[in-house]
């Protein structure tokens, strides 16, 4: 599940100074982190000369894109100015009219953007419009990091399904709870507080039967440790093939209390009465195929599917051993966000991922792209590397 590379640049030199205002204008897009989906974070920044006249950031989607808000704040200064803006501009209806007709509208010269749109109803499209009108439009600046702002969005754009982040927490020796099950906490505070961050600025969050019976987890967006009030839930999917979910469990107290949207994804021809009393209480429950080789566990990449078409952008995978591997051995998580903390929990205690291997050969290898230091923890940020490319 690999997206396309980033557009390049045209063959403009950028100056620091448009560097500088593109850096601002993806500060802006940040605001929407835990917000806009499943639209793009967007910022937008116009300048008159050297001075900045207006800002826009989208915050939530059916709300104004973050060019009509900077517009707006511009006003007349708008006129003959230069646009930064961190997507190319919409050229279509949807939830709001195209911001490439306001743009034109006011009357701006140029317009600088990082990359274009991976929407087929936008990309190229945007750009078009505005040459066609007589805007200068120069785009490739910062692109890189405008994709990564969006992973999720050109995750879903690109292969139809979310971009899946997969979170686990395990000591120095690789094991993630005591053989009794007994698993809080390996993590100190500031890992935790991280974790409410990854939480956030997810769409959905996946987990399986196992870490529900075991550990009976709220798996919600607690306010007070992220900091900040986000206004909504991230989706809730629990994947239990047999319908094995407590009726009580927190995942569905707390569910029916925020209003959180909980799916169970279960096996085809399950139990028709635990199914109804799920319902009854507003759960929704889907049947997905089996795999061949155990035709009771449900097909990972029908469910990616699935959540693709719900317009998930990205998902969060918290998970026990038998989950994560499942989607390890099937490559299907774009990125693993591993938290190590520096204690020896022994031989007894339960692996990180269950993955099925026979020999050295067949080892899974991680490209890690950062390592940094959480309070006494260290966060591994790692991406798996192609097995074709392993042996």
């Amino acid at each position: 599940m690999k997206c396309q590379p980033v557009q390049m640049t045209t063959n403009v030199e950028f100056s620091e100074y448009d560097r500088q205002m593109m850096m601002a204008a993806l500060a802006l897009a940040e605001r929407g982190r835990y917000t806009c989906m499943p639209n793009p974070r967007v910022g937008c920044v116009i300048v008159k000369g050297d001075d900045i006249v207006g800002r826009g950031a989208h915050l939530h989607a059916g709300q104004p894109h973050a060019e009509v808000l900077a517009l707006q704040e511009a006003g007349a200064a708008s006129h003959n100015a230069t646009v930064y803006v961190t997507l190319e501009p919409c050229d279509f209806h949807g939830r709001t009219g195209p911001c490439t007709q306001r743009l034109i509208a006011a009357g701006v010269s140029r317009v600088i953007y990082a990359l274009d749109d991976a929407n087929p109803k936008v990309s190229g499209q945007g750009r078009k419009a505005l040459l066609a009108a007589g805007i200068v439009v120069d785009f490739g600046l910062l692109a890189f990091e405008a994709q990564e702002l969006n992973r999720g969005f050109f995750s879903r754009m690109h292969t139809q399904r979310p971009f899946v982040h997969a979170k686990m927490a395990m000591s120095l020796d690789g094991r993630t709870a005591m053989a009794s099950g007994e698993s809080q906490w390996i993590t100190g505070s500031p890992a935790r507080s991280r974790v409410q961050e990854m939480r956030a600025q997810s769409c959905v969050m996946v987990t399986g039967i196992g870490t529900v019976l075991r550990d009976d987890p709220s798996l919600t967006v607690r306010s007070e440790e992220l900091g900040v009030d986000i206004g909504r839930q991230p989706a809730l999917v629990v994947i239990d093939s047999r319908l094995s979910i407590p009726l009580g469990s927190k995942v569905i107290s707390e569910s029916i209390l925020n209003g959180r949207a909980l799916l169970v994804a279960c096996a085809k021809n399950c139990d028709i009465e635990r199914k109804n009393s799920l319902v009854e209480l507003g759960v929704e429950v889907r049947e997905f195929s089996g795999i061949v080789a155990s035709p009771e566990r449900i097909d990972l990449s029908d469910l990616l599917d699935f959540l693709g078409q719900r317009e998930y952008n990205e998902l969060m995978l918290e998970a026990g051993a038998e989950l994560l591997g499942g989607f390890i051995q099937q490559q299907l998580v774009d990125e693993l966000s591993l938290f190590v903390a520096p204690k020896l929990l022994g031989a007894s205690a339960k692996p990180l991922a269950h993955l099925h291997l026979d020999a050295m050969s067949d080892a899974q290898a991680l490209d890690v792209i950062e390592v940094e230091s959480v309070g006494d923890d260290w966060l591994f940020r790692c991406k798996l590397v192609p097995q074709n490319l392993t042996h």
